[in-house]
């Protein structure tokens, strides 16, 4: 009688590491960035099995789930954050590194892509984008403008190379590459009877007309925090979501809005505003920042482009 085989247990497998590499990891990434897999195989022009064919692949090979799955879409769990960190890291190093091998070759070409909120977005990069271009002409640039609170998230996914906002705080996935006061100043028409003061204190403001941001700003958060603290109440005779109508419409009235300098400079050199520092302590907390995904490698251009940042920031200091 034949004896019967042993069973032995079957060993763990090992990653097929080509799986991190291929169409699978494209249509998770879709996956993550639609929040549903219907979404996801609209953007990509492929049906609905295909792209949950593949996430199965995925959470087979690699032998846990990368979704919670839930009645209205589609979240990545901690495993599937971690797999869609790496993959963002290894196809935007893919790109750099085609971009150094051009340079190799004598071909000063390469793209840099910054969200940047309106501050920064309107005036402040174009013109240093334009100094940059005049000495690296190859280099090619992306500038969209966003809220705050989406600058930093369009970085970690890797839709943005580079970050330029202002923070209070450090954010999850991010690598501060370059980080400079941006204290708030008290912006008047250049003929209001403020605007030859050296300092001023939020005290001394709120008797006048007020043009404020809106609410889910930093710079507005910042401003009822300190009124809080003060007991003081800001009444606004002006709101906007938007920077450019609030300094356009105090350099016509005798208003009071508030900004940090960066935003300001070239209308500061036009003379129809003037700014005046303040003295609160609230005021003086915020921070430029030029922000990265965490243990990205940047691109040659990105990198030249930061540095000619800091340069321009230092000069001006």
């Amino acid at each position: 009688m034949p004896s019967t085989p042993v069973r032995r247990p079957r060993a763990r497998r090992g990653l097929n590491q080509r799986v991190l590499q291929e169409v699978a990891l494209r249509h998770f990434l879709e996956v993550a960035r639609a929040g549903s897999v219907t979404e996801a195989a609209a953007r990509l022009e492929v049906a609905p099995s295909a792209v949950s064919r593949q996430i199965g692949r995925l959470e087979q090979e690699l032998d846990t789930l990368l979704f919670e799955r839930r009645a209205r879409g589609m979240v990545l769990n901690s495993a599937g954050e971690l797999l869609a960190a790496h993959a963002r890291r290894a196809w935007l190093d893919i790109e750099r590194v085609a971009d150094e091998i051009l340079a190799l070759r004598g071909l000063r070409q390469g793209e840099v892509r910054i969200v940047a909120t309106e501050g920064f977005a309107y005036d402040f990069l174009p013109s240093l984008v334009a100094g940059f271009q005049q000495r690296n002409p190859g280099i090619r640039f992306t500038l969209d403008m966003s809220v705050q609170s989406e600058v930093s998230r369009r970085v970690r996914e890797g839709q943005a190379d580079l970050g330029v906002t202002v923070s209070l705080r450090s954010e999850r996935g991010i690598d501060v590459v370059l980080r400079h006061p941006a204290p708030i100043l008290a912006v008047v028409a250049a003929g209001h009877a403020l605007a030859a003061r050296r300092h001023l204190a939020l005290a001394q403001l709120v008797a006048h007309p007020l043009a404020l941001p809106a609410a889910s700003s930093t710079l507005r958060q910042l401003l009822d925090i300190s009124a809080s603290r003060q007991g003081l109440a800001l009444e606004a005779a002006m709101t906007s979501d938007h920077l450019y109508p609030l300094i356009q419409y105090v350099a016509h009235t005798q208003a009071v809005t508030f900004c940090g300098e960066l935003a300001l400079r070239q209308l500061l050199h036009s003379g129809s505003i003037a700014a005046v520092p303040l003295r609160d302590r609230e005021m003086n907390e915020r921070h430029f920042e030029v922000q990265a995904m965490a243990g990205r490698h940047l691109p040659e251009a990105a990198r030249a482009f930061v540095a000619h940042l800091r340069e321009a920031l230092e000069r001006d200091a």
